[in-house]
């Protein structure tokens, strides 16, 4: 089971794509339908014969014979992608025009359009997150009401209305010089950033990490880097802010328990995501725009680049907050501004500073939030009260992992 849901993480938005390629827009329900039954049938053959070498490759394949049979059962009856209808009409030009839409470079293209398409004006900017999220990233309905913190009916409506207005296309977003790239360009910039925080340190209910989400997130940011109207400053900014972060993964997770920051043994970070994060970064600065994804980078590079937690330069990440308050304020960035605080002057400095969020109520679910409010209380002294924190914290865990953490802190009181 374990294996089928990391394949349906990274090949279901491939397949999905490229089978709205083939079927048109309007189809994407049937083009859901054929990868689950890809899926399906990979499950029953796969606990006969075994997982074969290459699992990738076989539900490809599987995929594309699907398509076939239906197009050629239903291709009187049903309308396909209207770029094209004529050939897929000839027994002649079917095969041949299947074969060239499942090779990889036209899948690439494929999830660039599905991920545009997703983008339309006509929805709002959740919604669009949403549908590439679900669609092109495997998403449940449950995490991503998680990642916008709303409920599982609310988020199944908002999917179905809107894949009802995506299926309303004529045709998939043309991403090689349509005059509105650049419009749609941050939509899918949010939807890439959350896909890798909700693997870094999101709400799914098994684990408090999942670097596959992660590298996935990175993936689909390299497609969007390899298009010249993608490759835009606030692009490798946020690429630069995914390779950093991921290079530290390796030490966020020890035996299985999440670890403080300042307890993460920095010898574990990935060098060489390090060195990409920086060459990205240093990209980012080529044009006059300063976006969130710049400041967010600059700080994971500021907490990179510390060879020891007490030497982090928390004096710059303070002054990078103050930034990011500046470009885009959420009570998240103000909580986060306030620990950086309380670092270089007092722990009661970082209490007041949490007092003083706007929206404060908006973190009464996050755990961290009372986590960081234990951690201050701890500094302060107060072990009474920073129990009761950490007690709150453990009531709001979403996974065994955050539970273990949480636990571990009330101990340490």
């Amino acid at each position: 089971m374990e294996l089928s849901e990391h394949l349906f993480r990274h090949e279901s938005g491939r397949m999905v794509a490229t089978l709205t390629r083939v079927f048109g827009v309007h189809n994407l329900a049937l083009a859901e339908d054929v990868v689950q039954e890809a899926f399906c049938r990979a499950l029953e053959v796969w606990n006969f014969r075994g997982v074969p070498e290459n699992p990738a490759a076989w539900l490809m394949t599987t995929a594309k014979n699907r398509a076939l049979d239906v197009l050629r059962r239903e291709r009187t009856a049903r309308t396909f992608a209207p770029e094209l209808t004529r050939q897929l009409e000839s027994e002649w030009t079917l095969a041949p025009t299947v074969e060239a839409e499942f090779s990889p470079a036209a899948i690439k293209d494929d999830e660039l359009r599905v991920m545009f398409s997703c983008c339309s004006p006509r929805l709002p900017e959740e919604a669009q997150v949403a549908l590439i999220l679900h669609i092109l990233c495997g998403f449940s309905v449950d995490e991503i009401a998680s990642a916008f913190v709303s409920s599982h009916a609310a988020t199944e409506k908002r999917i179905t209305r809107s894949k009802k207005v995506l299926a309303g296309s004529k045709r998939l977003f043309d991403v090689s010089g349509a005059k509105d790239f650049s419009r749609r360009l941050p939509a899918v910039h949010r939807a890439l950033y959350l896909l890798f925080n909700e693997g870094y340190h999101g709400a799914s209910p098994e684990s408090a990490v999942r670097s596959e989400l992660c590298y996935e997130s990175m993936r689909l940011t390299s497609i969007l880097l390899k298009n010249p109207l993608g490759a835009t400053p606030a692009t490798f900014a946020l690429a630069a802010l995914m390779s950093l972060n991921a290079a530290r993964l390796p030490a966020r997770v020890v035996s299985g328990h999440l670890a403080a920051y300042a307890d993460q043994d920095r010898s574990l970070f990935d060098q060489a995501l390090v060195q990409e994060g920086l060459r990205l970064l240093e990209r980012s600065a080529s044009g006059p725009e300063m976006t969130d994804y710049h400041v967010e980078a600059a700080i994971a590079w500021v907490h990179t680049s510390a060879q020891r937690s007490e030497e982090t330069d928390w004096a710059m990440i303070i002054s990078l907050y103050d930034k990011l308050m500046a470009i885009h304020p959420s009570p998240v960035v103000a909580l986060n501004r306030a620990i950086a605080i309380a670092q270089i002057e007092r722990p009661q400095r970082g209490l007041e500073e949490i007092r003083a969020i706007k929206d404060l109520e908006r973190l009464a679910e996050y755990p961290f939030y009372h986590a960081a409010l234990g951690e201050f209380e701890i500094g302060n002294g107060d072990l009474q009260n920073a129990r009761e924190h950490f007690a709150t914290a453990l009531q709001r865990a979403r996974n065994p992992m955050e539970r273990s953490f949480f636990e571990q802190r009330i101990g340490a009181c």
